[in-house]
């Protein structure tokens, strides 16, 4: 039977959805099976599900749960990639960074200033030629071309809050912020539009194999505990820093995956006395004050990581390294006080040699094939998700005997894209006709776009989820709502760390919301009065062992702490 005979249509990802989804996955040979639900294995299955191939795609946790949540929140070329000479990448990077401000995401990525503070004559002929360069290689490429060499007044008046002494003026140039998480999410959401069969918590424990070749995996739903078997002519390995865990000792890589910590944080506004982002040059990286709706976020680290792949930590060590590079050119200096959010990620860094530092390692993607049947891609940036995915479906469509077309993705518009920016420029009629603020409509059009006409659906369902989530002010009991039964959230950490920022927006980490929440959630997801509990006890815990973690000296003590917490999923620990 043909793929949309046997399957109902979905564009949305639902409890129900899921359940479909891993029982088609089960019943027959698909052409290309995705591990991995970050934004290269999202990016992935939108990529060959648009090209006509049946394809599926799982997740062993929640869409962008890993590195594809923990980012610095923006789409950007790599202006540190021009001190390496590497132009093939920053000339890529800045190409998505227009397909996606433009035309595939605006919903969800729009253009951000920033200024560069100058505190010496190197600076203002080195780093200008540099963002020079970078804004000519970026014009009409997703942000307005708009570099500017401003004197010490110009630059006060656009960072009021700097530290005055050696400050003698400022570059200021565009770069694309995006809300990574939801965009991930989206990108799985749309491959559903186009009949991919996704399902998050199923997680890949081994290779299937039938001599060489392999022909599927064997999976464990994480939710029911159960294991069955995926059969797939070609298998995409798009598990980041998981990307060795699934290989077998006959099937080496010509690169090595290494993992890279990248520590954020978040503090009020309020804090820091700017007008626009802030990017200068530390000893060992770049260093970003981004604005993030009432917040900055402050990042980030780039340090090795060899302990637990499943949970990072942020070391208090991380935390003060962050506070130190920003109060050097803040006037008034953030103290750990002052953090209301922290989050670590790991960057999957590809090398070929042992011992090398991994702020040297390369941005670039690779693509092999190591066994028939098996490709693997790793590496790359999140800027550049999109050409990633493509290389990695062009590899696997070699092995499947069917003409199958080129890479469609540089057309298709995420779901809630269309009519955005007319619904946008509508926000105060919109607001007139909903009966609601026009913030909190344009709040919404950025999280949903034109999507946000099926939360309006749920609040003339149910009048009383126009109020907000207790503990949780900036949203609405239906975005709690609509993240389990549209955007395939099942556990409260799904919904408060990802499908919205509770997690990282509030002092608490969430805990004042966690309970309302799992309250609204529970008929959705058929929870019990206990499985309730137990839910905000698992937040809860996780919490308290990342503040832990956060005030440890070191990474071995963080990651201890961080492990003590329970996981919301019943993974196997093959893989975790």
């Amino acid at each position: 039977m043909r793929r949309d005979e046997e399957m109902r249509e979905y564009d949305r990802l639902s409890p129900e959805q899921r359940r479909e989804a891993i029982a088609h996955m089960r019943s027959r040979e698909l052409d290309v099976l995705i591990i991995g639900g970050g934004v290269v294995g999202a990016g992935a299955a939108l990529d060959a599900a648009s090209r006509g191939l049946d394809t599926g795609m799982i997740e062993m946790r929640d869409y962008a749960s890993g590195t594809s949540s923990r980012s610095t929140k923006l789409f950007h070329g790599g202006l540190r990639y021009l001190q390496t000479f590497d132009f093939g990448l920053v000339f890529e990077a800045l190409r998505e960074r227009a397909l996606v401000l433009h035309k595939l995401a605006p919903h969800l990525a729009h253009p951000v200033e920033f200024v560069y503070p100058i505190t010496s004559l190197w600076d203002r002929l080195y780093v200008g030629l540099g963002i020079g360069v970078y804004d000519v290689m970026g014009a009409g490429r997703g942000v307005p071309s708009h570099l500017r060499h401003l004197g010490r007044a110009r630059t006060l008046e656009n960072f009021p809050g700097a530290r005055p002494e050696h400050l003698l003026g400022g570059i200021t140039f565009y770069e694309g912020q995006v809300d990574d998480a939801r965009h991930t999410m989206l990108l799985a959401r749309t491959a559903t539009k186009f009949g991919a069969l996704i399902a998050n918590s199923v997680q890949a424990v081994s290779l299937l194999r039938e001599g060489e070749r392999v022909i599927g995996v064997r999976a464990l739903d994480a939710e029911s505990g159960e294991e069955f078997d995926i059969q797939a002519r070609q298998v995409i390995n798009a598990a980041g820093v998981w990307t060795h865990a699934l290989l077998a000792a006959d099937a080496p890589l010509p690169f090595r995956v290494r993992a890279s910590k990248g520590v954020h944080l978040l503090v009020p506004r309020s804090c820091i006395d700017s007008n626009t982002g802030i990017i200068t040059q530390t000893e060992k990286s770049v260093l970003f004050v981004v604005p993030w709706g009432e917040h900055w976020v402050i990042g980030t680290t780039d340090t090795d990581w060899d302990l637990d792949l499943g949970h990072p930590a942020a070391s208090g060590a991380d935390i003060d390294y962050l506070l130190n590079q920003v109060n050097a050119i803040v006037r008034r200096p953030l103290t750990r006080a002052d953090v209301v959010g922290v989050y670590a990620g790991l960057r999957p860094l590809i090398s070929g040699a042992e011992g090398s530092s991994t702020t040297k390692l390369s941005r670039k993607h690779a693509v092999a094939s190591p066994l028939p049947g098996l490709v693997v891609a790793a590496g790359g940036k999140y800027t550049t998700y999109r050409t990633m995915a493509a290389d990695a479906v062009d590899m696997a469509v070699r092995g499947i005997p069917k003409r199958v077309g080129k890479c469609r993705t540089a057309k298709i518009p995420l779901l809630g894209a269309e009519k955005y920016e007319h619904m946008l420029g509508a926000k105060h009629s919109i607001a007139s006709l909903a009966q609601m603020p026009e913030e909190t409509i344009e709040r919404l059009l950025g999280r949903y776009g034109s999507l946000i006409d099926e939360i309006f659906d749920l609040l003339k369902s149910d009048p009383d989820l126009h109020e907000a989530i207790p503990g949780a002010p900036g949203y609405l009991k239906a975005e709690a709502v609509y993240a389990v039964t549209h955007e395939g959230a099942l556990h409260l950490d799904d919904i408060l760390a990802r499908r919205t920022r509770i997690s990282i927006e509030s002092a608490d980490r969430g805990m004042a919301a966690s309970a309302a929440v799992a309250q609204l959630v529970a008929p959705l997801l058929g929870w019990s009065a206990a499985d309730v509990k137990r839910e905000v006890e698992t937040y809860k815990e996780r919490v308290e062992s990342e503040l832990l973690a956060n005030q440890a000296l070191d990474d071995e003590a963080a990651n201890a702490l961080r492990k003590q917490a329970p996981d919301s999923r019943r993974l196997s620990d093959q893989t975790n």
